[in-house]
């Protein structure tokens, strides 16, 4: 049976993940920061007892990636999802952005991905499809801002796009694909209410995208609808 991990299940699209994925009935391993905390996902597995695992991860730890591969010890993972993200401070406009708050999402958006990739990557080794998917954002395209600002959440993108291309050309010889996903505008605690989609409409284009692709795909930027983004 296949194995999707996903991190930063707890809730929006990390949660509609898990939701979807369930319902294919396959086995859901998903992380959040306190499972005590997270009644929605604790709900899904009174509904799911057999096919979902909760992993505790706080990716602001120290050693966050290696708590990880230490939970998931010998277990294959088909498809890797990583969704944990922030959008960081409200402060991150021009003369507004400070180190603190930048580092720390650089942290959970970007150097925690990449860390984990590196600490789970016999576990996607073992694995039949062999997928990695990352969230990103349509904010960390630079041919695509024409806004400019949000230096924090775009740059943390920008960056994490450059870190899933170099993995796509790593790991290909390893035939692990390793794509960049935009969810879209979606209405979550981070996207606001005005957003343009819903939770639902961004997972299932997601879910075809995950479909669709294979190896011929590793290194793309894709939207939530399939279309590629440019870098």
């Amino acid at each position: 049976m296949t194995n999707v991990l996903i991190t930063g299940a707890n809730r929006g699209l990390g949660l509609g993940f898990v939701k979807k994925f369930l319902d294919k009935n396959v086995n859901v391993l998903c992380t959040t920061r306190n499972i005590a905390g997270s009644k929605k996902l604790l709900a899904c597995k009174e509904k799911h007892p057999d096919n979902l695992e909760i992993l505790e991860l706080d990716l602001l730890e120290e050693n966050s990636e290696n708590t990880l591969s230490n939970l998931l010890s010998d277990k294959p993972v088909d498809i890797f999802i990583n969704n944990a993200g922030m959008m960081g401070s409200s402060a991150q406009n021009f003369n507004a952005v400070s180190a603190e708050p930048w580092l720390e999402v650089l942290k959970v958006n970007l150097i925690a991905p990449l860390l984990i990739t590196q600490s789970i990557i016999d576990n996607v080794k073992k694995g039949f499809d062999r997928k990695i998917y990352f969230l990103s954002s349509r904010v960390g395209s630079i041919e695509d801002n024409s806004g400019g600002g949000r230096y924090i959440y775009r740059s943390s993108k920008t960056a994490l796009n450059q870190v899933v291309k170099s993995l796509s050309i790593d790991l290909k010889e390893l035939g692990i694909t390793v794509i960049s996903l935009h969810p879209g505008w979606v209405r979550t605690d981070m996207g606001g209410p005005n957003a343009l989609i819903s939770v639902d409409e961004s997972i299932n284009g997601m879910m075809s995208v995950i479909e669709k692709t294979d190896i011929k795909n590793t290194g793309q930027f894709l939207n939530y609808d399939g279309n590629e983004i440019p870098w």
